[in-house]
């Protein structure tokens, strides 16, 4: 074998191998930025919830079982998820809300919709933030909206199974 047809099929082999590098490469990151599949949570959430803990603003109001409570009507609170797309809300003043609720495509919010009768501020609607993602014995969210009933606070619920 002379030294040129040796150089021509070194080079063939390397253009050959690099072109399958970059193919390879190509696949490998566009697959890895396809975006990841959610699992919905709303089957894990469908029960009855109960405070836990809350914050109003930056301040624990309520903790379950605690003695020292500065709001002891959340002793009451709790959000009923058992019926599919059906919430019934009873807030810390005892009043009873009804209305539909879902989670968000991306299941970053849980959305109380056409409640009634209508929340103090409210056209019917409230969002909630999950702060993490819920499981089947603890759900934290937070409210995307100041409550009026609390002196506009945001608020923060830790929420456990009744």
């Amino acid at each position: 074998m002379n030294n040129e047809t040796g150089h021509k099929d070194i080079s063939a082999f390397i253009v050959k191998w690099s072109t399958l590098f970059i193919i390879h490469l190509t696949v490998f990151i566009y697959s890895s930025c396809q975006p990841k599949q959610v699992t919905p949570v709303d089957g894990l959430i469908g029960k009855v919830w109960k405070a836990k803990s809350v914050k109003e603003g930056t301040t624990v109001v309520y903790t379950d079982g605690g003695t020292g409570n500065v709001k002891p009507g959340y002793s009451g609170f709790r959000l009923d998820l058992t019926k599919k797309d059906q919430v019934t809300l009873k807030d810390i003043d005892g009043r009873t809300l009804t209305g539909t609720w879902s989670v968000s495509t991306d299941n970053t919010r849980l959305i109380l919709e056409k409640l009634q009768p209508n929340p103090t501020g409210t056209v019917g609607t409230i969002e909630y933030l999950f702060l993490s993602l819920p499981t089947a014995t603890n759900m934290n969210i937070q409210r995307t909206a100041e409550s009026r009933k609390t002196g506009n606070s945001i608020n923060e619920y830790e929420l456990v199974p009744e």
